[in-house]
């Protein structure tokens, strides 16, 4: 695949060039040990975090949580823990915990403070609407994590 990949011809930039996800981009980059990722578009590489209603209708929410889509959580969350750590300096992680049938949570803590907690419901069928709807997602958790760490900076650097 060449660099010119694209999930459709007119891709929205400006949308991919937002901090948040190129962040994303750079947990998945940075977790291909393999270099599948090594010539994809940043869009192709986001494409699988777009997942429309009548998409998810169809996404079966029987039997395990599909190795690929923890994978997209995982990384949504560490994006949210670096973009959070980038501007507060707060060494950040993730931790997710997931029931076999798609219901748990997912937090982002630093020290003893927790920045970020999702509870997840539907794993099976994780994904947005749209890349805006994932970037808005995702500056949001960040904002709210950053806001938390400015506000109590001594419990996050326990």
């Amino acid at each position: 695949m060449s660099e010119n990949n694209s999930v459709n011809g007119n891709a929205t930039s400006k949308i991919i060039s937002s901090p948040f996800l190129k962040t994303l981009v750079q947990q998945i980059r940075a977790n291909d040990s393999y270099g599948f990722y090594k010539n994809w578009s940043d869009e192709l590489i986001l494409k699988p975090f777009v997942v429309t209603k009548q998409k998810k209708k169809e996404i079966s929410t029987e039997g395990e949580v599909d190795p690929a889509t923890l994978s997209r959580i995982n990384a949504f969350f560490r994006a949210i823990a670096s973009s959070i750590e980038k501007e507060t300096g707060l060494l950040s992680n993730v931790v997710i915990e997931l029931g076999h049938e798609g219901f748990g949570w997912a937090l982002v803590f630093s020290g003893r403070l927790l920045l970020t907690v999702k509870t997840l419901r539907d794993a099976h069928r994780f994904g947005f609407e749209s890349l805006e709807k994932l970037n808005e997602e995702g500056e949001k958790f960040v904002e709210k994590g950053i806001e938390l760490a400015k506000r109590f900076p001594e419990v996050g650097n326990l």
